[in-house]
């Protein structure tokens, strides 16, 4: 990658991915047959981060007065392509045919690569499908300097995730936990929708043993890294700031 490069932003629509991790899944599998749903479910639950939450690698993030703290939703993306025609000029986006060839082999095909997230949320106790207000506030998702090719990458599911606040290890996150894993997940949701290229597909943030993800406040810092990538680092910042 060109250091001097703009950082990566995406250019479509960023789905995130609720109960992907089988931890997860298995702490909410009693409330998964209670009203309104009444049985698990069927297909991948998705919610989307709107296009205000998109904070560039180094920015810092603001805090409303009326949100003293934060979970940190750690997780990879997939970002979607066209290999019918060239994907949408990105310099953080690099290309070579070996890294179409394995993109195709790996079961994901249309995918560009991959890039950190991290999926910021005002802490709530909802097992559904979380309203807007939590998800789509203002800088909202931390989003990687780079989208790394497949073929970097190697196999996403032996890829670990550490996430640390003002430097101390706070969680990790093992893609090898996944319920479905990438290719079944982009299967899936294309069965019922079309990814669009510059579309981000997020496979989900782990939460820790007690069910609760890490938090944090304004003046933290939190950087997400993984082998193989730079890390995402961002800082909240309280609103007047």
């Amino acid at each position: 990658m060109n250091p001097s490069a703009a950082p990566f932003l995406p250019d479509g629509t960023v789905y995130g991915t609720l109960l992907n991790f089988r931890h997860e899944q298995a702490l909410w599998a009693a409330r998964a047959t209670e009203p309104p749903y009444k049985a698990p479910p069927q297909a991948p639950v998705l919610f989307i981060k709107t296009a205000n939450t998109f904070s560039a690698q180094g920015a810092a993030i603001s805090l409303p007065a009326d949100v003293p703290e934060v979970e940190v939703g750690a997780s990879l993306g997939l970002v979607i392509a066209n290999f019918e025609s060239p994907f949408l000029a990105h310099p953080s986006v690099e290309w070579s045919h070996s890294a179409i060839n394995i993109e195709a082999s790996a079961g994901l095909p249309r995918v560009a690569g991959c890039v950190l997230l991290n999926d910021l949320s005002v802490p709530h106790d909802s097992y559904y499908r979380p309203p807007v207000k939590f998800k789509c506030l203002d800088g909202f998702l931390g989003i990687g300097p780079r989208c790394v090719p497949l073929a970097e990458v190697g196999d996403i599911h032996a890829l670990t995730l550490e996430v640390r606040i003002n430097g101390a290890l706070r969680q990790t996150v093992d893609f090898s936990g996944l319920v479905r894993h990438a290719a079944t997940l982009l299967a899936d949701v294309n069965a019922f929708m079309t990814l669009r290229p510059g579309d981000v597909l997020m496979l989900g943030s782990d939460c820790l043993a007690d069910g609760t993800r890490p938090r944090a406040r304004a003046g933290d810092r939190i950087e997400i890294s993984a082998p193989g990538f730079a890390p995402l680092v961002n800082t909240l910042v309280g609103e007047s700031a």
